[in-house]
């Protein structure tokens, strides 16, 4: 057995999508959007989010178009974007669908529901949003424009931050 420094099924150097490479290099915060309540519940981690100051101030976010997400999104006209932490890693992956959640993602945690959707208790803060217009085709990302209807701060922890496919602590 040998244990390599890269990923063994990554392909090679000169074949790897320069535009992904890139996106992987900015690296970002790691959130959770949820919506829905009981049995609709709907979550997936992202991390290409940008928060736009303004009156009103507006969240956007590239979310895969053919995720659970996108299509519960579409449906409620609400969501939940929460700023996880780093204890919270294995949560992200569940939601981001790379480990498995017997029982379901939302049976991690300990979850309160709010008007735009569920809420992770212990997440260092949350905005509620409402979309403001039909989610758009952006490359291959559909983008949802929320604005902002509530924000709640919650303790300053160790945020989780995603960069070239890795959980990484802040420098």
């Amino acid at each position: 057995m040998t244990i390599h420094s890269e990923h063994p099924f990554a392909d090679p150097e000169p074949e790897r999508d320069p535009v992904r490479r890139l996106r992987g290099r900015l690296g970002g915060a790691v959130t959770l959007w949820t919506t829905g309540a009981g049995a609709d519940r709907a979550g997936l981690t992202m991390s290409s989010v940008l928060v736009a100051h303004g009156d009103p101030a507006h969240v956007l976010g590239l979310v895969d178009p053919v995720s659970e997400l996108a299509t519960a999104v579409e449906a409620t006209g609400t969501a939940v974007v929460q700023l996880l932490g780093w204890e919270h890693r294995d949560l992200a992956d569940v939601f981001a669908g790379v480990a498995p959640a017997p029982g379901g993602a939302f049976r991690l945690g300990t979850w309160h529901d709010t008007a735009w959707g569920p809420v992770l208790d212990g997440v260092a803060g949350w905005a509620g949003i409402r979309l403001e217009a039909d989610p758009a085709e952006v490359g291959w990302s559909l983008l949802l424009q929320g604005v902002v209807e509530h924000v709640e701060i919650g303790p300053d922890t160790e945020p989780l931050v995603h960069r070239r496919g890795r959980y990484v602590r802040p420098a």
